[in-house]
């Protein structure tokens, strides 16, 4: 297993290590500290489920960030005199952000006002985020980086089922699945501690087949290997689909029983036939019928989606069609089978639940639902009239940067890095009159601001996070920041003091979560029934939650258990759409009766019985294949995918300030396929420039078999001339405003070197 060290052993551990999370991917790796903030020591911990005591590099390297050596102490703000950040004490540093914002609402409108947010800030950071927006600032201009990770599944979850959980199973029931369809994730390097699961998987008797167009290490361990040509992950779903149709293996039972939409959608999969199919992604018939045998043979079987099909312009569709592989399967809404999206960010899941995104209300509600905007209103001291309406996502705020957008605050997010076309984000952010941006380091998009301000971590801060289960987490403050640096709560607090609302933003927490509760109550992702002291007894606690009861969402409304706002998931724990933990072997029972009514279990497991729409049925959607925003053509013969590596995480402002992960992976790279190296005269190491018709990028060759000829990949963590989102496509899916970043049209030159 790759990247995979033990940390101190939990036998050593003194009693003051203090239990928290790692602050990296979705995962949220259980693991405990001890000692100061220049010499903290990781402990493993073993009785946390998801990764038993086992952590990647960053994580056990992620103490190195704590040092005042490499992170924010002290406020910046950019002197006019020199044109330089300087320091400041934080009184100044609040006051120019609040003048700053100020100037442009009173000068432009509220709308003028844009928030940026980030998928790694904790629920409560997010929570409040959003609320500052609508509240204090009045802007609809608020999204957040997340966009650029789940969007597209959150859309297709939707869309099918009527809730938005990436995986509505706990990782656990993965190794007990027959068969694991995964599209175009790399776990062994994203996420290596879940690598373990589909290994297990193998040593029970159960198939994993991989879908990606280079042979990665998690590719490596698969059963069945299959690597169509990037962009056309939608094709090859309907091209299953049909063959499974043909060969009479569709559930017929389950499709009456639990579905809708079926006609119609069988209509378009029988428009892709396997000879088409073979023609669009380079995957021949036999596997084609090979990947159907394993998949439909076995007595359970799951689809698990990550960036691979999903950052598309076609992203949306793309996941709905291998949902509805398992839709006519049988394989959703069953015990150890489904579809789910393994979310990337370490708080993406529930970054994307409580507000900060562009149209949505805490508890996952709808911002343009009457009774969601009143029942938030109620909870937040406002009229309903008063907040805003939906406002652009992510690329298409950044995109109106310095237009009708005119000051941004930033939290947590590296766009300059991370953003598609970053060359032009970069021009548009400093076209601003004015920019803030709260981090932990000095980013390359905290380089460019107005006001920088230095923010506590993950070690030196308490707040819950979401993982990719939809397990609600507790990170607990293991150590004091440096006297220099404050909260994001506090930030919020502060700022929203200067621009006149003296209540309403607390610097606590748990405070803070109390009444993300409130907000919750009632919504699709219900915590009103999740408090700190459970997730920590329980080792965390799977949403929704609810308490007994909720208060009505609208004038004249009956009150209703929590959970069941709209598309009703049924009854919480024993019926309905959630499956009560103990309907699987080794899963113990809670009590489910009108003594602890006001204790739900949580919901591990969700859809056993209905899904959550009007009807309790699951939609299928019915889609067919089209091409990519951009194709490759003479001019640009090559097709660029970009992902990333094992040492390094996100846009690299974190990690690639630890020397370890450094040495490990210093710098970007260009992989290719000895035939195209041939072709170019394209020597290992030597550099080559990735060109597309927005930018550049160039890294040294990487050659190997185990990428399509006609498709490069250069992974993304790095600034400079190796910024591969300089060469990447903006184009949008239609329902999920994702950009396309996994796939445009290149040229791939050689670099002439200086002698």
């Amino acid at each position: 297993m790759p990247d995979l060290a033990p940390a101190t052993p939990a036998t050593a551990a003194a009693p003051t290590a203090t239990p928290t999370h790692c602050p990296y991917c979705a995962l949220q790796c259980g693991m405990s500290l001890r000692g100061g903030p220049e010499a903290v020591e990781v402990v493993e911990r073993p009785d946390f489920p998801v990764n038993r005591g086992a952590l990647c590099g960053k994580g056990r390297t992620a103490p190195a960030l704590l040092s005042s050596r490499v992170r924010l102490t002290e406020p910046l703000v950019r002197r006019h005199a020199t044109g330089r950040l300087e320091p400041a004490t934080w009184e100044e540093a609040l006051e120019r952000i609040a003048a700053g914002l100020r100037r442009t609402r009173t000068g432009y409108g509220p709308d003028a006002v844009g928030v940026f947010g980030g998928g790694g800030l904790t629920n409560e950071k997010a929570y409040a985020l959003g609320k500052f927006a609508r509240v204090v600032l009045g802007t609809s201009q608020i999204d957040y980086n997340g966009r650029f990770c789940m969007s597209s599944a959150a859309a297709a979850h939707q869309r099918a089922f009527g809730l938005d959980r990436g995986l509505p199973f706990p990782l656990e029931d993965i190794p007990r699945s027959g068969c694991v369809i995964l599209v175009g994730s790399n776990l062994a390097e994203t996420m290596p501690p879940a690598l373990r699961y589909l290994t297990e998987l193998r040593e029970n008797g159960g198939k994993l087949i991989v879908v990606d167009p280079r042979r990665t290490r998690t590719a490596e361990q698969a059963d069945l290997h299959l690597a169509p040509r990037p962009g056309t992950d939608l094709a090859l779903a309907l091209g299953l689909l049909h063959v499974v149709v043909a060969e009479g293996r569709t559930d017929k039972a389950f499709i009456q029983d639990r579905t809708s939409g079926w006609e119609e959608a069988r209509a378009a999969v029988m428009a892709h036939w396997p000879e088409l199919v073979e023609r669009l992604t380079g995957v021949g018939v036999p596997q084609l019928r090979e990947a159907v045998r394993l998949f439909c043979d076995a007595d359970s079987g799951m689809v698990l989606t990550a960036r691979g099909p999903e950052q598309q312009s076609k992203g949306t569709d793309t996941v709905s069609a291998w949902i509805n592989l398992c839709l006519a399967t049988g394989r959703a809404g069953r015990p150890l089978s489904g579809y789910g999206c393994l979310t990337g960010q370490g708080n993406g899941q529930g970054g994307r639940e409580h507000g900060q995104k562009a149209d949505q209300l805490p508890g996952y509600r709808k911002l343009d639902d009457p009774a969601a905007r009143a029942h938030v209103a109620r909870v937040w001291g406002v009229e309903p009239e008063t907040l805003p309406g939906p406002g652009r996502s992510a690329y298409e705020l950044l995109d109106a940067l310095g237009g009708d957008v005119r000051s941004l605050l930033l939290m947590g997010s590296n766009p300059v890095v991370s953003a598609p076309h970053a060359g032009h984000v970069e021009e548009r952010l400093r076209s601003l009159d004015f920019l803030a941006v709260a981090d932990v380091v000095l980013s390359e998009t905290a380089a460019l601001a107005d006001v920088v301000l230095p923010v506590t971590q993950w070690a030196e801060e308490t707040g819950t996070t979401t993982n990719l289960e939809g397990r609600v987490l507790l990170r607990r403050r293991a150590v004091s920041p440096p006297p220099g640096v404050r909260s994001d709560l506090e930030v919020l607090g502060g700022l929203a003091n200067l621009l006149g609302h003296e209540k309403g933003f607390p610097s606590d927490p748990e405070e803070v979560f109390d009444e993300l509760r409130r907000a919750s109550a009632g919504g699709p992702a219900d915590y009103s029934g999740i408090t700190y002291g459970r997730i920590a007894a329980e080792n965390g606690v799977f949403w929704p939650c609810p308490e007994t009861t909720a208060e009505p969402d609208g004038p004249g409304a009956e009150p209703v258990a929590l959970g069941h706002e709209g598309p009703r998931l049924a009854e919480p724990a024993t019926t309905g759409g959630v499956q009560s933990p103990a309907a699987l072997p080794g899963v113990a029972a809670e009590p489910d009766g009108p003594a602890d009514r006001a204790h739900h279990p949580g919901t591990p497991r969700l859809f056993l019985e209905r899904f959550a729409t009007p009807d309790g049925r699951a939609r299928f959607i019915a889609v067919a294949h089209r091409a990519a925003a951009e194709e490759t053509d003479e001019a640009y013969p090559v097709l660029l995918t970009t992902g990333r590596v094992v040492s390094q995480y996100q846009s690299g402002a974190q990690t690639r300030r630890v020397d370890e992960l450094n040495a490990a992976a210093p710098g970007p790279f260009v992989e290719l396929h000895p035939m195209l190296a041939e072709r170019l005269g394209a020597v290992e190491g030597e550099p080559l420039a990735v060109v597309s018709r927005r930018g550049r990028a160039v890294g040294p060759a990487r050659i190997t078999a185990g990428i399509r000829p006609d498709t490069v990949f250069m992974p993304f963590h790095w600034p400079g001339e190796g910024r591969v989102n300089s060469v990447t496509n903006p184009a949008l899916d239609p329902t999920s405003r994702m950009p396309e970043f996994k796939l445009c049209a290149v040229r791939v030159e050689r670099v002439e070197q200086q002698p």
